[in-house]
């Protein structure tokens, strides 16, 4: 659902209700005639009669944005950057973008196959984008709202009719602090059209020149047409004084499968709010999510699933490794209307916390009208076993190397679902160096 045009009617009185968003809207907002000018109108709107999410709130209860608010964030700008190890050799075709700048030298999009469009707007007539962008359901959250009212550079994946594409698609989006503090939000689009296939791994890194403040605020919208396949990897690895809200919001239609795969590391504050609706029957879906902090971060995922049509099937897992003083959130919803009869759905939270100060806040939560459905869900919190590690030192494993193997397959379990090696190997490396502070 777009944001509709009679928010502009909202009397002037209820408008800039926060002093903080509307010091964000006077950076980010664009000044420019072209076919979203009117989506971008709506939101900005929105967002001027909202107010930043408090612990009053339920949805952010357990989430403080109180140090968010406290920063004067300027419009991040290009800068130049070189990457090296952020680029995947199993990859060919590659977006980058650098502080939401879309930067072609350091993408690839030759030699695409028929059928597969990858680039920015460009790509794509003004009616596909005008059908398919901020058309989502959840538009009117505060976050989504902001990054649409900025909408300008948007990483485009589109594939046409029955065409399987065999390599994954890497979209890296790289955030280079400067003196100041920056935002930078960027925004994908991902069509599949019916019967097609395609795999993504879409990014968020800190450039390793510098670790300063920022504030990345991500929206990926994804169609999964009649009969398509998307396999979907999020990583994001933020700098240690980063905050990111991430929203993906995923519309599946009929016969459809969707994969996610989330990886969250870094941050001081993170936030990822995965939506997705299905609106036809019989869809698969499968979640799997790695959340791992250390020091003082907070990292809060939430996860809602509407299954409104039959023969739905779905499978959650998602993890979280917590050390030091961090503080993970989970929430999984998952809706099961009447119409849904026969809905096959599971979740399952696991954590790990490595500190006795650590904090886990976890609520899987089932909401069920149909009568013919077969649903569970759950959560586990526990320590690492000193059996465990009893066992492993018997086998002559130190102690240190004893309690990093079991963690590091508590992570693999999920890891293991990313399909490519070389950025396997570096999330497990992530993994141990932050587990291991």
């Amino acid at each position: 659902m777009s944001i509709p045009v009679s928010l502009t009617s909202i009397p002037d009185s209820l408008l800039d209700r926060d002093a903080f968003l509307t010091r964000l809207l006077n950076q980010v907002v664009l000044e420019k005639d072209d076919c979203l000018k009117q989506v971008r109108d709506g939101a900005v709107k929105w967002v001027r009669h909202s107010v930043i999410p408090n612990t009053r709130d339920e949805e952010w209860r357990f989430t403080d944005l109180s140090a968010l608010k406290q920063v004067d964030f300027k419009l991040g700008m290009f800068q130049k950057t070189s990457l090296k190890s952020e680029i995947l050799s199993e990859v060919s075709v590659r977006l980058v973008f650098v502080n939401g700048v879309y930067e072609p030298a350091l993408s690839n999009t030759e030699n695409l196959p028929a059928g597969l469009k990858v680039g920015n707007l460009d790509v794509l007539p003004d009616e596909v984008v005008q059908q398919y962008l901020a058309q989502s359901e959840g538009t009117r959250e505060v976050f989504t709202a902001l990054n649409t009212a900025a909408l300008n550079d948007v990483a485009v994946v589109w594939v046409g009719k029955n065409v399987v594409v065999e390599t994954p698609i890497h979209l890296l989006f790289v955030s280079v602090a400067g003196e100041s503090a920056t935002i930078s939000q960027p925004r994908v689009l991902v069509v599949a059209e019916s019967n097609s296939q395609v795999t993504l791994i879409e990014e968020y890194i800190s450039s390793s020149q510098n670790e300063g403040v920022y504030f990345t605020n991500s929206v990926t919208e994804i169609w999964v047409n009649e009969n398509a396949q998307v396999s979907h990897n999020r990583i994001a690895r933020e700098g240690t004084a980063a905050f990111h809200v991430g929203k993906t919001a995923v519309t599946q239609a009929r016969y459809s499968r969707y994969s996610c795969n989330a990886v969250t590391v870094g941050g001081k504050i993170s936030r990822h709010n995965l939506e997705i609706l299905q609106t036809g029957e019989q869809t698969e879906t499968t979640l799997n999510g790695l959340t791992v902090i250390a020091d003082n971060q907070l990292a809060d995922t939430h996860s809602a699933l509407s299954l409104n049509y039959p023969h739905g099937v779905s499978k959650q897992l998602h993890k979280c490794i917590i050390g030091d003083r961090s503080h993970a959130v989970f929430n999984g919803k998952i809706f099961v209307p009447k119409p849904a009869q026969l809905t096959n759905a599971s979740q399952l939270n696991r954590n790990l916390l490595l500190s006795s100060k650590s904090r886990i806040d976890t609520k899987p939560q089932l909401e069920i009208t149909a009568d013919n459905v077969k649903c569970a869900h759950g959560a586990t919190v526990s320590q690492l076993e000193d059996d465990q590690i009893f066992y492993l030192q018997s086998r002559g494993i130190d102690e240190n190397n004893a309690r990093k193997l079991l963690v590091n397959g508590f992570a693999m379990e999920v890891i293991n679902f990313v399909p490519v090696a070389s950025l396997r190997e570096s999330l497990l490396k992530t993994v141990t160096s932050l587990t291991n502070k």
